[in-house]
């Protein structure tokens, strides 16, 4: 059966997806400088601080983390108005039975069964985690609003239960997302180039079953 190249991640998609990733590396690199400014947080060994750059400088934590921030969602808005206006998240939102097949599809990764559940452009495992992330992105907008105006933006940061509670839930969304990125390389690296090439150039190489 021959084969033939087939449209899969619009323009849109992939350019938000790629811009994504150095504005995250930004994000949590100037997050951990202004964390270690502050002594009442667990810090890591002066060592991996060195390492990556992070001399100590609160201002210029704060200055790339309030400037890269606004980037961060913009791009994350831009993606999301796609995602709505196109209908895309029809392909994206989990499904009532998606959380019984994601069980399938980790247990299928993890070579402990031998069928894959049946799938559309994302199985049942992509549409939670896909889902998941741009919920992780809004919450860690509303975290930094909270943590960046706690008095003008006062009843968010009570929404969110208080300063130290949402600068908390702001740490954690972060270290979520280096989770994702790392399930995410390892399974781009095993899906192979055809998946990769798809959100390069926005097409994949699919059997031609036309007659």
């Amino acid at each position: 059966m021959t084969k033939r190249l087939a449209a899969k991640h619009p323009r849109v998609a992939r350019w938000t997806h790629w811009l994504s990733f150095p504005l995250l590396a930004l994000m949590a690199w100037s997050g951990l400088k202004i964390y270690w400014a502050d002594p009442a947080y667990l810090r890591l060994p002066q060592g991996f601080y060195h390492a990556l750059g992070l001399d100590y400088s609160l201002a210029e934590g704060l200055a790339v983390h309030f400037f890269v921030g606004w980037l961060f969602a913009l791009n994350g808005l831009v993606y999301a108005a796609y995602t709505l206006l196109s209908g895309e998240w029809r392909q994206l939102i989990p499904r009532k039975e998606s959380w019984r097949e994601s069980v399938q599809v980790v247990l299928h990764d993890l070579h402990l069964t031998a069928r894959a559940p049946a799938q559309g452009r994302y199985n049942a495992a992509q549409r939670i985690a896909y889902t998941a992330v741009v919920l992780m992105g809004a919450g860690s907008v509303l975290t930094g609003l909270a943590i960046y105006k706690p008095v003008q933006l006062g009843r968010l940061a009570r929404l969110l239960g208080g300063y130290e509670r949402a600068r908390l839930a702001h740490f954690w969304l972060m270290v979520g997302f280096a989770a994702f990125f790392v399930v995410h390389v390892l399974q781009v690296a095993r899906a192979g180039w055809n998946n990769f090439r798809s959100m390069v150039a926005g097409v994949e190489l699919v059997e031609d079953r036309r007659p």
